[in-house]
């Protein structure tokens, strides 16, 4: 009995979704999210105690709530991304301002914590863990504020590459935030 021989992809196929520019960058992003994560470990190593005093002053439950707020914003951009290749703008538009509003709610939510944070004396200065948990969340709330922008840029224009590109630069910030989340907040 012979097996009827399975045809080679196409070119379509084979290609990687998106700009390959917007995989630079994506990939640029993860790499230095990534080095500061590893310093964060890496330091923390020489202060595990002082480090699980200090995320005791963090906010775990706005941090979780956030959590669920990115990640249904990236599926509204996911639903946005099959609307736009579909043709139908109007839901494709309407999901990409419900992710960016998502994204709005993350800011408020991190911003209501930092200002707890900074009424508390919690600056950089206070211990090395505030220093990361500074840098890298702001890091992290200056690529979502880009990303709201984004997603209002691409909604407006309505092309489905840009409308692709846009998510795909969302899921990394999600995709960033769903690694901080545990990091910075629970890993004891």
């Amino acid at each position: 009995m012979t097996e009827a021989a399975t045809p080679a992809p196409g070119p379509e196929a084979r290609r990687l979704p998106g700009d390959l520019m917007i995989w630079v960058l994506i990939v640029s992003e993860l790499a230095v999210f990534g080095a500061g994560l590893l310093a964060f470990l890496a330091v923390r190593l020489g202060d595990p105690s002082g480090f699980a005093a200090a995320q005791d002053q963090l906010h775990r439950v706005s941090a979780a709530i956030n959590t669920g707020v990115l990640v249904t914003s990236g599926w509204f951009a996911a639903l946005a991304v099959r609307a736009a290749e579909h043709g139908r703008a109007g839901p494709a538009r309407l999901r990409l301002f419900g992710a960016g509003l998502l994204g709005i709610v993350f800011l408020v939510l991190k911003g209501i914590e930092y200002a707890d944070a900074a009424a508390k004396g919690l600056g950089t200065e206070a211990h090395p863990f505030y220093t990361f948990y500074w840098l890298l969340t702001g890091f992290h709330a200056a690529h979502v504020a880009a990303g709201v922008i984004v997603l209002a840029l691409v909604a407006i224009r309505l092309k489905p590459d840009q409308v692709e590109a846009g998510a795909q630069f969302w899921h990394m910030v999600d995709l960033v935030w769903v690694i901080l989340f545990p990091i910075i907040y629970l890993l004891r």
